[in-house]
């Protein structure tokens, strides 16, 4: 199996499909804000533009359609370069700028840490690379 930082559930990847078809190619960008802003946002692919402030995490790979570049802040992803993220989908209004908010669903982020051979696979930094922090006195 080969190490990812993301991943996508079935009832997410379905709802891709779906909005894939009504809206063409599909994103996500996860921002660091609160409220709706902690949520993944949806937009088709070129109406978010990304930027040197933006990493790439890669690319959710779902049947049926272009695979969907997944994007997080940097300054969020510093905090979160040792966790693996799964979108997924539950009931609920979603943010009115996302593309799945009309659906009465809204997509979600599920994660976990990486593990440290995910880590050593996918090249990340260790975390501690200077050794472990010292000890408090």
């Amino acid at each position: 199996m080969v190490a990812s930082k993301i991943d996508v559930t079935p009832a997410a990847a379905a709802m891709l499909r779906g909005l894939a078809a009504a809206h063409g190619p599909l994103m996500f960008h996860q921002s660091g804000g609160c409220c709706d802003g902690s949520s993944p946002m949806c937009f088709p692919v070129g109406m978010f533009r990304t930027g040197a402030s933006d990493v790439h995490l890669g690319d959710l790979g779902v049947e049926g359609i272009d695979p969907v570049p997944v994007y997080m802040s940097a300054s969020q992803y510093e905090l979160w370069r040792f966790t693996h993220l799964t979108i997924d989908l539950v009931d609920g209004r979603g943010s009115g700028f996302s593309v799945e908010a009309p659906e009465g669903k809204r997509f979600l982020i599920r994660s976990r840490m990486l593990t440290d051979e995910e880590v050593a696979e996918l090249g990340i930094e260790p975390r501690f690379a200077l050794g472990p922090p010292p000890l408090p006195r």
